[in-house]
């Protein structure tokens, strides 16, 4: 049984959410506070619904507790997001990812039970700076506050080279997860693979041993 998703707050956050989550056909339940974003949200969702989820009665005739997944994508409003998800957890909602303004607003999400605290106008900005900070990292997505994924393009005097003639995860602790060549994706690549001009790595490491493999070999 596939599962089911609730969305609140219709922002550009949370609307693009909804979209994504219809796109992957999934049954999802978008809800706001604002008639205009609902209606426009209408024909996307398995239901758009106008409520305030700051009422716990409102929540409970919604039958929100049956849902497997509920994201609060409430905007500027950090009480009514922390409220939101007080009672979604009282409620007995399975999972609910919630996201934060700021790294107080995180803590006390965390605090009251949110599973998981995302903060997508901070993760955006990092991903933005790492990009327009190097010209060889393509792509870069924080796993946590010390680990990262990164997209580095191999570099000239890369290529020709095998995997083990670079041995990187000994030299860098980073481990090369996949590797992109042309439209192919090769993951868990061979170590007697030789690389490529232009080959894209797709690698895990900590923050540190990224950026120094970055600057030594990515160049």
């Amino acid at each position: 049984m596939d599962k089911e998703y609730v969305v609140i707050g219709l922002g550009r956050f949370g609307g693009s959410i909804v979209r994504e989550l219809n796109a992957l056909d999934m049954d999802v339940m978008a809800i706001d506070k604002d008639e205009n974003r609902v209606d426009e949200y209408s024909d996307i969702a398995t239901h758009a619904v106008v409520a305030d989820t700051t009422d716990e009665a409102v929540m409970k005739s919604l039958g929100i507790r049956n849902f497997d997944h509920v994201i609060v994508a409430i905007g500027e409003n950090i009480q009514a997001s922390t409220l939101t998800t007080l009672i979604l957890k009282e409620l007995g909602v399975k999972k609910v990812t919630a996201k934060a303004q700021n790294d107080y607003h995180a803590k006390i999400l965390n605090k009251i039970g949110a599973d998981t605290v995302v903060h997508p106008e901070r993760d955006m900005g990092r991903r933005i700076a790492h990009n327009v900070a190097s010209a060889t990292v393509l792509d870069y997505l924080e796993l946590s506050d010390e680990h990262s994924i990164v997209e580095i393009k191999a570099s000239e005097t890369m290529a020709g080279q095998t995997l083990i003639d670079l041995d990187i995860r000994a030299k860098f602790g980073i481990n090369i997860i996949a590797i992109k060549r042309g439209k192919e994706i090769i993951v868990a690549p061979d170590p007697d693979m030789g690389l490529e001009f232009d080959d894209i790595l797709i690698m895990i490491g900590h923050d540190n041993d990224l950026t120094r493999f970055e600057k030594k070999m990515a160049h």
